[in-house]
């Protein structure tokens, strides 16, 4: 739970508070403008929302770990202090088809890295 704390800290802001329902193709789409923009996204309001997005999906992942590690089967084991970056979250998003990204939300995606990258051995 801590790993996915310090993740939800990266993306977080205090201000906004979503769902982690956004779909992978909303958040690529908004990412993507953001990096076209440069410096000038700096002040950009979708900056915020995707950090928020981010930290809700990850918080919704940690509740549920949190959940089957109470239960004994944790979907996932990630180290203590895991902190997948920014562009490793991105090169994950990236790898589902483009059909599959308007269906899949950032929730979804975020469980799917977790368990993807730190399997339990």
């Amino acid at each position: 739970m801590r790993r996915l704390a310090l993740f939800a800290l990266l993306m977080a802001t205090p201000a906004m508070a979503t769902t982690g329902d956004m779909s992978v193709a909303t958040f690529l789409s908004k990412a993507d403008a953001l990096k076209a923009k440069g410096l000038m996204a700096l002040g950009s309001s979708d900056i915020k929302l995707l950090r928020a997005e981010g930290q809700a999906a990850g918080m919704a992942y940690g509740a549920r770990l949190q959940q089957e590690r109470a239960a004994g089967k944790p979907s996932s084991c990630p180290p203590k202090g895991a902190r997948p970056s920014s562009n490793e979250v991105l090169a994950h998003l990236r790898t589902y088809p483009a059909a599959k990204r308007a269906n899949m939300t950032m929730k979804a995606a975020m469980a799917d890295y977790f368990i993807k990258t730190y399997p339990c051995n």
